[in-house]
């Protein structure tokens, strides 16, 4: 087995309406939290596109994808489209076996509200 490594993120607005994130380590009950927290606070009005680039993702488990689900909530919410971009096997096998890709980068509704829930 080997050793889990920290989730390190880095942010970049490539736009004013564009906001985009590259992860690298493990997404899992250590780290899904803080992510949450850093998109969250990042969410302004005006943006339109939460990209975020797991190439460099080793692992996720179901807390991460827990984390996953509610960072898509807070985006459609915020009126804003999430991405998953650059997918690795190890989160394109988890996103299939809970058929949960379609949710998770479901299109923000147009009146801006996301989410009624």
């Amino acid at each position: 087995m080997t050793e889990p490594r920290p989730l390190t993120t880095s942010w970049t607005t490539p736009d004013a309406r564009t906001l985009r994130g590259v992860l690298a380590g493990d997404l899992d009950y250590r780290s899904g939290d803080d992510l949450l927290r850093e998109v969250t606070a990042r969410l302004a009005p005006g943006l339109r596109d939460v990209r975020l680039h797991f190439g460099s993702l080793d692992f996720c488990d179901s807390y991460g994808l827990s984390t996953l689900l509610m960072i898509a909530r807070r985006v459609q919410g915020a009126g804003a489209n999430l991405h998953l971009d650059d997918r690795p096997p190890v989160l394109e096998r988890l996103l299939d076996m809970t058929r949960t890709l379609d949710y998770l980068t479901a299109p923000a509704r147009k009146d801006g509200q996301g989410d009624p829930d």
